[in-house]
């Protein structure tokens, strides 16, 4: 009797490990299964903010959320109009922005701001068309484009003989790559539209290519900068008026819902439609000036968790 107990007991033994043998296989099948079809994650982040220095980024608000952006530009710090006399540009104020962007989707961003550069109200828009993978496709395309109206009051008769002249557009498309948590790059081809040339030699169509990067210091810290391509992409080089390519470099803050950035740049104005056609500083000239922007996130109309 004992015996075949003894039997009975083993036999159960057995058939309970051959059980959970088969149980684990199953599992680990469906977990590779799982695994093989699961859809590689978005690379996110690429950028801390929607500007580097000059340039848009890749970067697109949340749903819902609402960014407060403002940006100064100082005068120069050296050269005929910079120097100690004007505590090397912090007295003069080139160009003042306040601007709002929204979030109507993940991918679709709206935005309205107001410069001090001739008066200058800009509606934009940044759509994220493709997106990052950490496996596959290596760079993300965001379609960027910003429409500008001059406001202010003509300086003389005729200056604008049609509101037309007022107006000019910028459109772009911004391919970026996230190397690693601490580098990223853009390239920014793009092109202005303006039907108001201050020299008449000059084209109511500028192509420019625009170049970013951003590399992570210390946690929060980073090294921002751009630099855009104008003179040597088809404009003349025979004009009356002497025009420099826009560079900005500078240190890039997070503090939690802001992001602050300090930087130095040659062009005197804020927003695509203006430095682009515009920039008559030089580096090498005394024409770098202090500015700095800082922008912050509201997130809205979020629903509260029971």
């Amino acid at each position: 009797m004992k015996k075949n107990n003894l039997k009975l007991l083993t036999v159960l033994a057995i058939a309970t490990l051959q059980l959970q043998t088969t149980k684990a296989q199953d599992a680990d099948s469906l977990l590779n299964a799982l695994t093989a079809n699961k859809t590689p994650a978005k690379v996110i982040a690429t950028f801390k903010s929607t500007h580097l220095v000059l340039l848009n980024t890749n970067e697109t608000q949340k749903k819902n959320d609402l960014a407060f952006w403002i940006a100064h530009r100082f005068g120069d710090i050296g050269g005929e109009f910079g120097g100690s006399h004007t505590l090397f540009g912090l007295d003069n104020a080139e160009d003042n922005y306040i601007g709002f962007d929204y979030g109507i989707s993940d991918k679709l961003t709206l935005g309205l701001g107001r410069s001090r550069r001739d008066e200058t109200y800009n509606l934009l828009v940044k759509y994220k068309l493709i997106e990052q993978m950490e496996k596959g496709l290596p760079f993300s395309l965001t379609l960027f484009a910003q429409s500008a109206a001059a406001t202010r009051k003509p300086y003389f008769d005729n200056e604008f003989t049609s509101q037309a002249q007022r107006i000019s557009h910028y459109i772009s498309a911004i391919f970026a790559t996230k190397v690693n948590s601490g580098l990223s790059f853009l390239v920014s081809p793009g092109v202005l539209l303006r039907d108001k040339v201050a020299d008449a030699g000059d084209k109511k169509a500028l192509l420019s290519v625009g170049l970013g990067g951003r590399f992570k210091i210390y946690k929060r810290f980073s090294l921002i900068t751009d630099y855009t391509l104008v003179q040597g992409v088809g404009r003349p080089q025979n004009l009356n008026t002497k025009y420099y390519n826009p560079l900005g470099a500078g240190i890039e803050i997070e503090t939690g819902g802001h992001v602050f950035s300090l930087n130095f740049q040659n062009s005197p104005y804020i927003i695509e439609n203006n430095f682009i056609a515009d920039t008559q500083k030089s580096w090498t000239k005394g024409g770098v000036r202090w500015g700095f922007a800082v922008s912050r996130n509201f997130s809205l109309f979020q629903k509260k968790k029971n």
